[in-house]
C-alpha cells in the first residue's frame, strides 16, 4: 500500500458527515502512537488549571488508582471512536463520561476547556513531530466530531473550528495556570505512571521524567513548579521525536486499525471489561446527575413520541486477548 494511501483515503470523505471515519482512520492507522501521546499530554495540561487538578486530586482516583484511571478515560474514549458517537456502545460511553462528570458541580468552562485541548494539541503534536502533517481536511473532520462529542457531553458555547478552539485554549491557560499542590500531587502521579509504561519501563526513571518535562511549555512547567530543562536537554529531546516522525515516513502503512486497549499501557483489565463498569462511581459529596434520564445529551434507547422508559444499558463486554 501506497505510503499516502490513507492520506488519499481521508481526502475522497466529507469531513462535515465523514468525521468519525476520518477520526479513526487517522487515531487507530495513521497516527495512533502520535495521537495517543498527544491525547495524554493534552490530559496532563487540564491538571494546570487548579479547578481541575484540586477536583482530581480530591477524589483521589489520579493519585491512588492512577493506573485505572488512565485506562478507565482511554477505554470509555476508545469505545466511542471504534463504535460511534451514536452506536449501542458509543451512547453508553457517553452516558459514563457523563454520569461521571455529574457527580461533581464542574462549571461550562473548564469543561470547554479540556475538550479544546482533545481539539488542539494532537494538531499541534503532529505538525511538531508526526512523519507529516495533517490536512486542513483531516482537520476539520477531528474538529467535528470532537464538536459533536461535547454536545452530547451538554458542553455550551463549542467553537466552530480549530482555531477558535486554540484561541479559546490558549487566553483560557494564560488566565487560569497556577500552582495548586493538589494538581502537582495528580501530576507527578500521572509521570510516575508514564515511567513503568513499555518500553519506558527500560529506561532509568529520572531520564523519563526528564525527557517528559523537556516537551512541556514554560507555563505548563511553571504552573506545577517544574524545573525547566535546559536547552540542550529540551533540544535532544525534541529533536528525537522529530527523527521518529522521519523514520516512520518510511515504515508500512499500517493495514489494520490499533485501538487503545491493544497497547501495553493499558494493563487493569486482562480479562475483559464492560464500558458500564468503566470509571467512577462517586457517593461522597456528590449531587444528582447532571443529566438524568432522557436529559443526557447521549440519547437513550427510548422513543419519546411512544414515552417509553429508557431500555437497560446496552452490554459492552470487552475480551483481552
Amino acid at each position: 500500500m501506497d505510503r499516502y494511501a490513507l492520506r488519499d483515503k481521508t481526502a475522497s470523505l466529507d469531513p462535515e458527515t465523514d468525521y468519525e471515519e476520518i477520526s479513526r482512520i487517522l487515531a487507530t492507522q495513521e497516527f495512533p502512537w502520535d495521537i495517543n501521546q498527544a491525547l495524554s499530554f493534552a490530559l496532563f495540561r487540564t491538571y494546570a488549571v487548579p479547578s481541575i487538578g484540586a477536583l482530581l486530586f480530591a477524589t483521589g482516583e489520579f493519585t491512588e488508582r492512577v493506573q485505572k484511571r488512565y485506562d478507565d478515560t482511554g477505554l470509555i474514549l476508545d469505545a466511542i471512536l471504534e463504535h460511534g458517537l451514536t452506536s449501542d456502545r458509543g451512547r453508553s460511553a457517553v452516558r459514563r463520561m457523563n454520569n461521571m462528570h455529574g457527580s461533581y458541580d464542574i462549571p461550562n468552562s473548564d469543561m470547554l476547556y479540556v475538550l479544546s485541548t482533545f481539539v488542539v494539541m494532537p494538531v499541534r503534536w503532529i505538525e511538531q513531530y508526526g512523519w507529516r502533517s495533517l490536512t486542513a481536511h483531516e482537520i476539520t473532520a477531528t474538529t467535528n466530531y470532537y464538536r459533536k462529542m461535547g454536545a452530547l457531553m451538554g458542553i455550551k458555547d463549542i467553537p466552530s473550528t480549530v482555531d477558535d478552539f486554540a484561541d479559546f485554549m490558549d487566553s483560557y491557560e494564560a488566565e487560569h495556570f497556577a500552582y495548586d499542590a493538589g494538581a502537582r500531587a495528580v501530576a507527578d502521579s500521572t509521570l510516575a505512571l508514564l515511567c513503568t509504561f513499555p518500553p519506558n519501563d527500560k529506561a532509568p526513571k529520572r531520564a523519563i521524567e526528564v525527557f517528559s518535562r523537556s516537551l512541556m511549555d514554560d507555563a505548563l512547567l511553571d504552573a506545577f513548579r517544574y524545573r525547566r530543562p535546559n536547552r540542550v536537554v529540551r533540544f535532544l529531546s525534541r529533536r528525537a521525536l522529530t527523527l521518529r516522525g522521519k523514520v516512520v515516513r518510511f515504515m508500512p502503512v499500517r493495514a489494520t486499525p490499533m485501538f487503545a486497549r491493544e497497547l501495553p499501557n493499558f494493563r487493569s483489565y486482562p480479562g475483559g471489561y464492560e464500558v458500564e463498569d468503566l470509571g467512577t462511581f462517586p457517593r461522597d459529596n456528590a449531587r444528582p446527575p447532571a443529566f438524568p434520564g432522557n436529559g443526557c445529551p447521549a440519547k437513550h434507547h427510548d422513543s419519546k413520541e411512544t414515552g417509553t422508559p429508557p431500555s437497560a444499558p446496552v452490554s459492552a463486554r470487552v475480551t483481552v486477548t
